[in-house]
């Protein structure tokens, strides 16, 4: 099987759970599955490297010393679900389906921009398109992941126990936990998405008025409202699925999601634009919802039609087994609690899932909130206001967006090492997160600033989106990059406080904290500032939400070193500093937008690593490293040469 197949289907070569045979998955109560021995140690270092020869947990880089690749038994290869190829491979085909993502994305939003402009008909769909940004945030991204991922994993912990009884153990014959899982979850979640959705389409008018009560037409964007609104539906049962899929190891089809629903909304604009209008793109939302779900529905229905026989069929002795085993089976005791075992499996998982929905609702809530007070506050100013906060933030975004997929390839490494109580291991991969996404979204941020301008101009300016919209835009776009940092540590950061599982209300305290800075800065800013107040209400509200989560994650949570990580967060931001200057300048130089661009973009990352490395900022070495070992080798071949 190749490397890229064995991302997409962990399940292929290990355990569904991610660990060797003879482990019991991390993420689950000590008592949910018997003690099994360790393995010997040269089991422990069959599979590319004995335990303990790495230099740090899950991945490579400096970490605690001894834990080797992955853990203990797995030898980092790549059967281990926490082995740091397998990460790697994971975080890149992710980071690619969601980098196709993100262009379709632009290239729908350049459709909308050609076709429809920035004037009162892009301003009622994208009121309407409120709805598909909250779903997509509660449904798909944050709240089903955080609460859906812990219940399938440790179904699926469960189910690998079952398939390998210790020797003093009777065999489990009860209902396949993933399946008990899906039949009493799924269905109740499909007649309350029902629900959902056929209540939006009702009550469009009043959402519309309190969205956006000063839009210049309202009926379209009611019209278009009851359109999107089929995706409360459909964007539960894609985020349903894709949590199905990566609690079973599988990545690719719920990282694609994206691109199939991009694809739906262009074919439908592109076919019908010209006859339906902006009502065009609302269909294409709702078909694009359909398509999320299509894409995974296959996938998700192999895994659980393979997993089936390897389970099983082991539960139960072959006929040869019943004949060679001695007549001294279980003692008497053991029978009674077997049955009581049996039903106590599946249903500790709904208490996990319940205990922590509220928590983590109220935090996605508030979080998806800053939309809607921008959208409110926008409203009474001209025509024009919210498509260019809308199309600002899109690009702006683009940074966070593929700075958070490691985040979310790595959640399971934190979830697993705060339920085995290795805090060090929990810690070093946080902090190691944290700074990697920080240098990520900053050489982003400073490349938005640098070439706000020319980036506008080469995506957007064309047909009905003349030069004014080019410059307003990319006005709001340089002020919205400043709170890139802390929409990328909010969104980190809180994988980290769910990541063991119980209910914690101080992300979405901490949230609502900078909501209400949000709506009080932006009511004051927006009568100064006009639109660009908007987005520094956004900026600072958000990047408050950070400080008090970076801060209070040790307490809550993950006891990383605070000040080390904040030090560290501070020389990055001092470097990106020095990189926006540079860009700046540079694409000042050049009076092409393509070429203007892509020298700030050149002189941003040149300035920042130079910057950063002089600073000693955190994991630059380890970017560098394999740069430096590259050359070193060149140089090596062309002095051998001569």
């Amino acid at each position: 099987m190749s490397e890229l197949s064995d991302v997409s289907d962990v399940s292929d070569v290990s355990d569904v759970s991610g660990t060797r045979r003879s482990l019991p998955a991390v993420p689950q109560p000590a008592s949910a599955v018997p003690a099994q021995s360790a393995p010997s140690p040269k089991e422990a270092g069959t599979e590319g490297g004995s335990a303990g020869a790495g230099e740090g947990p899950a991945d490579s880089g400096g970490g605690p010393p001894g834990s080797g690749d992955g853990p203990a038994g797995s030898g980092g290869g790549r059967g281990s679900f926490f082995s740091g190829r397998f990460l790697a491979r994971a975080a890149f085909l992710t980071a690619l389906m969601t980098a196709v993502g993100s262009l379709l994305g632009l290239v729908r939003d350049q459709t909308i921009a050609h076709l429809y402009g920035a004037g009162p008909d892009t301003d009622a769909f994208l009121v309407a398109w409120t709805v598909p940004e909250m779903a997509s945030t509660i449904l798909i991204e944050d709240a089903m992941a955080l609460i859906l991922v812990p219940a399938f994993s440790l179904a699926l912990a469960r189910r690998a126990a079952r398939s390998a009884p210790g020797p003093d153990l009777a065999p489990d014959l009860g209902p396949d936990p993933v399946r008990h899982l899906m039949r009493t979850t799924l269905p109740r979640l499909f007649l309350a998405l029902s629900a959902c959705a056929a209540l939006l389409v009702a009550a469009a008018p009043w959402v519309v008025a309190v969205l956006a009560p000063g839009l210049p037409e309202p009926r379209l964007a009611v019209d278009c409202t009851r359109l999107t609104a089929t995706c409360a539906f459909t964007f539960g049962m894609a985020g349903y699925l894709s949590a199905a899929l990566r609690a079973h190891g599988s990545f690719v089809a719920p990282a694609g999601i994206y691109v199939a629903y991009n694809v739906g909304i262009i074919t439908t604009m592109l076919v019908a634009g010209d006859r339906w209008g902006v009502r065009a793109a609302a269909v294409g939302v709702a078909l694009g919802g359909v398509l999320m779900i299509l894409v995974q529905t296959p996938v998700l229905w192999h895994r659980l039609r393979e997993r089936r026989p390897a389970t099983e069929p082991r539960s139960l002795p072959t006929p040869s087994q019943v004949q060679v085993q001695p007549p001294t089976p279980v003692p008497a005791p053991a029978p009674a609690p077997k049955p009581e075992q049996a039903p106590k499996a599946t249903p500790s998982v709904s208490p996990v899932a319940l205990g922590l929905l509220a928590p983590v609702i109220a935090f996605a809530l508030s979080r998806q909130s800053q939309v809607l007070i921008e959208r409110f506050l926008a409203a009474p100013l001209p025509p024009g206001a919210i498509s260019h906060l809308n199309y600002a933030q899109k690009v702006a975004q683009m940074p966070m967006v593929l700075s958070l997929m490691l985040c979310t390839v790595t959640f399971p490494v934190v979830a697993r090492a705060m339920a085995a109580g290795d805090t060090d291991r929990a810690r070093w991969r946080v902090e190691r997160d944290l700074a990697l996404a920080g240098i990520m979204v900053l050489v982003g941020a400073a490349t938005v600033i640098a070439c706000a301008p020319q980036i506008i101009e080469v995506l957007f300016q064309r047909g009905a989106f003349d030069r004014a919209d080019t410059a307003a835009t990319a006005d709001v776009m340089r002020v919205y990059a400043l709170g890139l940092l802390g929409h990328t540590l909010v969104g980190a950061l809180v994988r980290c406080y769910f990541s063991a599982a119980r209910p914690l209300w101080f992300p979405a305290l901490a949230m609502l904290t900078g909501l209400a800075l949000t709506t009080g800065a932006g009511a004051l800013l927006v009568n100064v500032w006009g639109v660009l107040g908007i987005a520094a209400a956004n900026a600072l509200g958000i990047s408050v939400t950070a400080a008090l989560m970076l801060h209070g994650l040790a307490r809550h949570s993950v006891p990383i070193r605070t000040r080390r990580t904040t030090g560290g967060l501070v020389k990055l931001c001092a470097a990106a500093a020095a990189s926006t200057g540079a860009g700046w300048f540079c694409g000042e130089l050049v009076s092409s937008p393509v070429l203007g661009a892509a020298a700030a973009c050149v002189a941003v990352a040149a300035v920042f690593l130079v910057t950063a490395r002089a600073l000693r900022a955190p994991e630059i070495d380890t970017l560098l490293r394999p740069v430096s070992r590259k050359l070193a080798h060149v140089s090596r071949k062309v002095a051998h040469a001569r």
